[in-house]
């Protein structure tokens, strides 16, 4: 290679080097407003976030309330009538829990006499899936409470809105069916009720 040749090549090795580096100022540069832009959209999305969560436990006590507002009506008007159909009790308890062994039940409302007791599930709106909860729980209710174990066990479903499919099936399935109708509750049942 020929000096001149070698001039050429350092010089333009050096025009080459200081256009890498303009362009990795430029690529820094670059990345400098992307890691900015990051962490507005991190701070936003956490921001964000804590909507979502204020929104979700807001729309969760909701739920909770309207339940709670079901629970509350029908246990104030069962306290004033204990009949369901033709049976009366004597006394009602709310929210009854109760852990045994690896069964677990809430019981939103009890009712008891001598010789019956029933368990009421209370929904604020009822649907056919809430039949199957009713299923396991008055199936476990005799094994969490077998001082009852040689009483009739009956159940219900009380809702403040119920479709006539799952009204119909709670009937088929011999539960006893409560509504609210204005500022009473109307008890409804089968001739096929079911005891336990």
């Amino acid at each position: 290679m020929t000096d001149d040749e070698l001039k050429t090549l350092v010089a333009s090795l050096a025009v080459g080097n200081k256009e890498l580096r303009e362009s990795q100022r430029q690529t820094d540069e670059q990345m400098k407003r992307t890691d900015e832009q990051m962490k507005r959209t991190d701070e936003q999305l956490k921001r964000t976030d804590a909507k979502l969560e204020r929104v979700g436990l807001t729309l969760g006590n909701i739920g909770r309330n309207q339940g709670d507002v079901a629970e509350e009506f029908f246990y104030n008007s069962l306290i004033n009538d204990l009949h369901l159909g033709d049976i009366e009790f004597e006394d009602i308890t709310k929210n009854m829990e109760k852990h045994r062994g690896k069964i677990q039940e809430e019981y939103d409302l009890f009712l008891t006499n001598g010789k019956a007791i029933a368990v009421i599930e209370v929904k604020y709106k009822a649907h056919i899936n809430d039949l199957d909860k009713l299923d396991r729980k008055v199936a476990n209710f005799k094994k969490l409470f077998p001082i009852y174990k040689d009483y009739d066990l009956y159940g219900g479903l009380a809702s403040f809105n119920i479709n006539d499919d799952a009204k119909q099936e709670a009937l088929s399935r011999g539960y006893f069916v409560l509504q609210r109708r204005g500022d009473i509750v109307c008890t409804e049942s089968d001739v096929t009720l079911k005891h336990w």
